[in-house]
């Protein structure tokens, strides 16, 4: 069955639409020590051997590297989120988090970006105190700033944070696309459950294809 389709701006429109120069932007969700190393999460702590880290660290921070670097050298954006606190206390945050028990103090090591994803100095971080990113954030501010249209999700975990951003994003107005292969969540069930949910929302796809389609707009001159 062909991907549905509509005339949008004078432009035949799907899901998977070829990205356009200066359109796209890579959204990394909350890769912090805290949520993707060994039993740093305080709450749900998780051994080196358990399912989640070895998908995170054999699969998707490789995977997240290699989107990271495309979309570097073709000259897109690329904004992360984290999870932080505004005040030491976390009395800012969410009353699900504070349900939850989830707080995360800004500046503390553990809520760093993992070292292969560090931000460059013109990379947007925008923490959050909550699960969606365009509830706690400006993020819908500083997209279109950036002149988003394409929206490149990838993180973890895949059937909260993620999913979020991603049905989000969809009633905003971006494309959304999801790299399935740069996501993790606790369970190979939560997260196949999670792609069926959400499904409709977005284009999902692999890291090799979202690399293909930045080597091809580097390749457009940009």
């Amino acid at each position: 069955m062909s991907e549905f389709s509509i005339e949008h701006g004078g432009q035949t429109v799907r899901r998977s639409s070829a990205f356009e120069p200066g359109r796209a932007a890579f959204l990394l969700v909350d890769m912090q020590r805290i949520w993707a190393e060994p039993m740093l999460d305080p709450t749900h702590p998780h051994p080196a051997d358990s399912y989640f880290m070895k998908r995170v660290h054999e699969l998707v921070i490789p995977n997240q590297v290699r989107i990271l670097k495309a979309f570097r050298q073709a000259g897109e954006n690329v904004v992360h989120t984290i999870i932080e606190s505004l005040t030491a206390d976390g009395r800012d945050r969410s009353l699900d988090h504070k349900l939850s028990d989830m707080h995360v103090p800004k500046g503390v090591p553990e809520g760093a970006i993992i070292a292969p994803l560090t931000p460059t100095e013109n990379e947007p971080v925008l923490p959050k105190t909550s699960s969606g990113l365009f509830n706690s954030t400006n993020a819908d501010y500083v997209l279109r700033n950036l002149n988003t249209k394409f929206l490149v999700i990838a993180g973890i975990v895949t059937d909260q944070c993620v999913d979020m951003a991603v049905r989000d994003a969809a009633d905003r107005g971006y494309l959304v696309t999801l790299v399935e292969d740069a996501c993790a969540t606790y369970t190979p069930e939560r997260h196949e459950a999670a792609l069926k949910a959400y499904g409709g929302y977005c284009w999902i796809t692999d890291t090799d294809t979202v690399v293909a389609r930045l080597a091809a707009l580097k390749g457009e001159g940009r």
